[in-house]
């Protein structure tokens, strides 16, 4: 399953998204690429709840953002850059 997402800039941002989709149910791999914008997720995990998490970390799919995903999208790229080192 792939999803077009919003925010997407760097490979902290990667990180961050591979890390908290990995451990929804149902998903088996985890691939991030920044220059399309596109998460891709392996198995058989529930659409809704990946939208759900990608939104809460600031990622939304693409036409839906707002000035609060953006905020949340720094957070969570700062965090994800963090954990890769």
């Amino acid at each position: 399953m792939e999803i077009r997402v919003e925010n997407l800039k760097c490979s902290g941002c990667a990180s961050g998204i591979r890390k908290a989709l990995s451990g929804l149910p149902g998903v088996q791999h985890v691939v991030v690429d920044v220059e399309a914008g596109t998460v891709h997720v392996e198995g058989n995990p529930e659409k809704e709840s990946l939208i759900q998490k990608l939104s809460q970390l600031g990622y939304p799919p693409v036409g839906h953002n707002n000035l609060k995903r953006k905020a949340q999208s720094y957070v969570s790229c700062m965090l994800g850059s963090l954990s890769e080192k």
